[in-house]
């Protein structure tokens, strides 16, 4: 009985440690909103994703603003040469979802919050954002965010 009891407590603590290592689960709550019903989204904000000449890459438009309580369809365009991707989060979780990608850049997502795209191709998020504040978007694939691809989205 004690090893059992023993086993499960290791069971739940390594759950919860995995959870944690990696961001969200699909019954977490979202500090930023929570996705999105299709049908009841009224607006479109396209967002370009790509790179610059110069060797920027960058986020067009890098900064939105939503009412709160709005459902919002964020229509995705890589119209970039390489893969890029938009993750959006709180800029915390984004910094700790960055350091995680530095480990492993070919990183596998399926989250509500962020998609992946491919040169050209097109995709999009529906999040309703139910919460007020100053919210992170990002391209994690690394050097991308250093290279300028983040942006925000404010709440009011």
């Amino acid at each position: 009985m004690r090893l059992t009891v023993a086993f499960a407590a290791f069971a739940l603590a390594a759950s919860a440690a995995f959870a944690a290592g990696t961001g969200h689960t699909h019954d977490d709550e979202f500090a930023f909103g929570q996705p999105g019903d299709p049908a009841k989204a009224k607006r479109t904000i396209e967002i370009a994703m790509g790179e610059t000449a110069d060797g920027a890459m960058i986020f067009e438009p890098r900064d939105i603003t939503v009412k709160r309580g709005e459902t919002v369809r964020l229509k995705l365009v890589n119209k970039g040469e390489m893969d890029h991707e938009l993750v959006l989060a709180t800029r915390e979780e984004n910094d700790k979802h960055a350091l995680e990608m530095m480990k492993n850049p070919d990183m596998e997502h399926d989250d509500p919050n962020g998609r992946r795209l491919a040169p050209g191709a097109r995709d999009e998020i529906v999040w309703h954002f139910d919460k007020a504040g100053t919210f992170d978007f990002a391209c994690l694939i690394p050097g991308h965010r250093d290279a300028g691809m983040h942006g925000s989205v404010v709440v009011d």
